[in-house]
């Protein structure tokens, strides 16, 4: 009888569930098809490359041939899968097909890229293999435009201003990390980027990019261009669920799946940044590797239920980091901020004045486990 889990992806969620499920079985066999090199890497470090000087190369932490061995694991890569069979649970690459006695999705989300006139010219840089394709010409940028300023976009812009470059900050938004908490919260970020050397565009939209005599000329809804070198889109991922769609698994924003991270198809889950759990789409490490936790367990026929507690999001932003957990952002939330000397401390209440999320700098860092706790679960 075929026991053999197989894995779509080889990304972090694809990588923590093989490590997840050796720890509590070292012979079931397991099989991971990928359409990259398979290599291991983290990928919150492409946040810190230009600052810390480090190439492509050097984000490897094991090959795939090394992470195969290992961890016991068959790797297939440079392996596009183009279709699943639910009923003969079989699955099909331009090589063959494989059977599957469980099957995981592990594929990932993609860097969105607004469809502007001259798109092409934007750089993303959402792996690895992203990052070596851009690599010789970010490092040859002396000005970079860094289009959104969320999360991943404050956090590069920092990274380029320690390593020298003159960066620009481009969002719709009227205030950075938006989506995130409101303007008053991130005033104390926005002041550092701006005291760091960036130009912030709020308030603006990319309307196209051209190339120029001496690089790319960006033009902006409010009428101004902007001259840089390189154009990076930081303005989100949208969840890879082309494959499931196919198959016919229900998708929404990711492909949908119940506490068991199981599809609507019997024997297949999901599992990391294409996988949407109670209508929410989760790309942060820390409910990833829960998440395979439990589903390595539900693989070997001990099923458990995912449980998400309240979970620390940190903003790698050096010169002024953040950390936050709980609900941060909407109308309904009453904030109470305090500032002093050692950073700063912003508590949201609900009408009941319990306390909802909070998000805390610096030396307040040391705050934020006790405040973790009064979270209601």
């Amino acid at each position: 009888m075929n026991n053999e889990i197989l894995i779509i992806g080889s990304g972090f969620a694809a990588y923590q569930l093989v490590k997840s499920l050796r720890k509590l079985d070292a012979q079931v066999p397991i099989r991971l098809l990928t359409a990259d090199s398979g290599d291991e890497y983290n990928k919150p470090d492409i946040s810190h490359v230009f600052s810390q000087g480090r190439s492509s190369a050097e984000l490897t932490r094991l090959s795939a041939a090394r992470f195969a061995e290992q961890y016991q694991v068959v790797i297939q890569p440079f392996t596009r899968v183009e279709s699943i069979d639910p009923q003969a649970r079989r699955l099909y690459t331009a090589d063959g097909s494989h059977a599957y006695a469980q099957l995981v999705l592990a594929t990932g989300a993609s860097a969105l890229v607004p469809p502007v006139p001259g798109h092409e010219l934007l750089l993303t840089l959402n792996s690895q293999a992203e990052y070596q394709a851009a690599e010789a010409q970010l490092r040859d940028a002396r000005r970079v435009l860094v289009l959104g300023a969320g999360l991943i976009g404050s956090e590069l812009a920092m990274d380029l201003l320690s390593s020298g470059k003159q960066v620009v900050l481009v969002d719709q938004a009227s205030s950075v990390l938006a989506s995130l908490m409101p303007a008053t919260v991130s005033a104390s970020l926005q002041a550092c980027l701006v005291g760091s050397g960036a130009q912030l565009r709020l308030g603006s939209g990319l309307q196209r990019l051209e190339r120029s005599s001496d690089g790319i000329r960006a033009y902006l809804s409010d009428g101004q261009a902007v001259d840089c070198d390189s154009a990076i889109a930081a303005i989100g991922l949208r969840p890879n669920i082309e494959l499931a769609r196919q198959t016919g698994l229900a998708i929404g924003r990711g492909i949908q799946v119940n506490r068991h991270l199981q599809t609507s198809a019997e024997h297949i889950y999901a599992l990391g940044d294409c996988a949407e759990i109670d209508g929410r789409v989760l790309p942060f490490l820390q409910p990833t590797q829960l998440a395979a936790s439990a589903l390595a367990k539900t693989l070997l026929g001990q099923p458990q239920a995912l449980q998400l507690p309240p979970m620390l999001i940190r903003v790698k932003t050096p010169r002024l980091p953040l950390q936050l957990a709980g609900e941060t952002h909407g109308e309904h939330l009453d904030w109470q901020l305090s500032v002093n000397d050692q950073g700063m401390l912003a508590q949201a209440f609900d009408a009941q004045a319990q306390l909802r999320g909070f998000v805390v700098s610096e030396g307040r860092l040391q705050n934020a486990f006790a405040l973790l706790r009064q979270l209601p679960g």
